[in-house]
C-alpha cells in the first residue's frame, strides 16, 4: 500500500511538472536572442552599480538603448522572460549561459589589465619611461 501512495505521488509529480504553466506569447523572443539580452542587461547592471551617479541619470535611457538595439519592447521581454522563468530547465540554461559569457568578458578584462599594468611596468624598468624624455 505504502509502495502505491508513493508511486501514485510520483506520478503525480511528473504529470504536474509536464504541464505548461504559462503559454509562449506571441512574440517570444528566441532563446539565444533571449540569452544575449539578458547578457546585456547584466552588464548594463553591474556598470549601474559601479558607477551609481553617471548611470542613475541615464538608467531609462540605457534601457530604451538596450530595447532599440535588440529591436524589442518592454512588454515583450517580460513577457518572455515570465514564459522562460514558468520552464525551471530552459531558465536554468538560460542563465548558465549569461554567466559563462560573464566569466569571459570578466577573465578577458583581467588579461587586458594584466597586460596593461606589465606593460606599464617594463616600460619603467627600461628606463623609457616620459620624465626622462
Amino acid at each position: 500500500m505504502k509502495q502505491l501512495g508513493i508511486t501514485v505521488l510520483l506520478f503525480l509529480i511528473v504529470v504536474g511538472c509536464a504541464e505548461k504553466v504559462v503559454e509562449p506569447p506571441a512574440d517570444v523572443i528566441p532563446r539565444e536572442k533571449m540569452i544575449t539580452i539578458l547578457y546585456d542587461l547584466a552588464l548594463l547592471n553591474a556598470t549601474n552599480s559601479s558607477f551609481r551617479n553617471v548611470m542613475q541619470k541615464q538608467n531609462k535611457q540605457m534601457m530604451e538603448l538596450l530595447y532599440e538595439r535588440h529591436n524589442i519592447d518592454s512588454l515583450q521581454l517580460a513577457q518572455s522572460d515570465l514564459y522562460y522563468a514558468s520552464k525551471p530547465l530552459e531558465y536554468e540554461y538560460i542563465y548558465e549561459q549569461i554567466e559563462s559569457r560573464l566569466k569571459k568578458k570578466q577573465k578577458s578584462l583581467e588579461d587586458a589589465k594584466k597586460q596593461a599594468n606589465d606593460s606599464i611596468i617594463n616600460e619603467l624598468k627600461s628606463g623609457n619611461n616620459l620624465m626622462s624624455q
